[in-house]
């Protein structure tokens, strides 16, 4: 499994991409996203991909985009997390949270902290980002579809020493 950029030639993969109504109620599809990372230097669109196959998506939004969660300006945010309605429920996003911080030290040597906002209600995203080293400070904010928790990891020397 691996983390990569999205490139124009991987358009074939978003449109492979599967995501339910259900999902939309937390996140934004990686179509949107990526319309958005179009107009926006500063977001990042990323793919997860195992073997050939699109399971995982997020954004990485730093600058701008980090001020409404983290007044650390070496803080970058994961935007847009899901994972294909099809492949849910076989530890790619576990996976893939595992894998952000090597990637994040290789490719944004000077960021020290990965924020996310995560909805109120969705406690299993919770329990995964607190499974995956993301804590909860009991900081909020207004996220899209109200009140989101903000939670952080924090990078260190040994995320860097994981470098593939």
């Amino acid at each position: 499994m691996r983390l990569k950029f999205y490139e124009e030639n991987d358009e074939h993969l978003i449109e492979q991409y599967t995501i339910t109504e259900e999902q939309l109620r937390y996140t934004m599809s990686p179509k949107a996203s990526i319309e958005l990372v179009k107009q926006d230097k500063n977001r990042h669109a990323i793919l997860v991909l195992d073997k050939d196959k699109l399971v995982t998506f997020f954004v990485l939004h730093e600058k701008e985009g980090v001020k409404p969660y983290s007044s650390n300006e070496k803080a970058i945010l994961m935007r847009a997390f899901s994972t294909d309605f099809y492949e849910q429920g076989k530890g790619y996003a576990k996976a893939a949270l595992q894998l952000l911080p090597g990637f994040v030290s290789k490719h944004f040597p000077y960021i020290d902290e990965l924020v996310l906002g995560v909805n109120q209600p969705n406690i299993a995203a919770q329990s995964l980002y607190k499974k995956c080293g993301f804590v909860d400070e009991g900081r909020l904010a207004t996220g899209f579809r109200g009140v989101i928790k903000v939670m952080s990891y924090y990078m260190s020397k040994i995320d860097s020493e994981k470098l593939d």
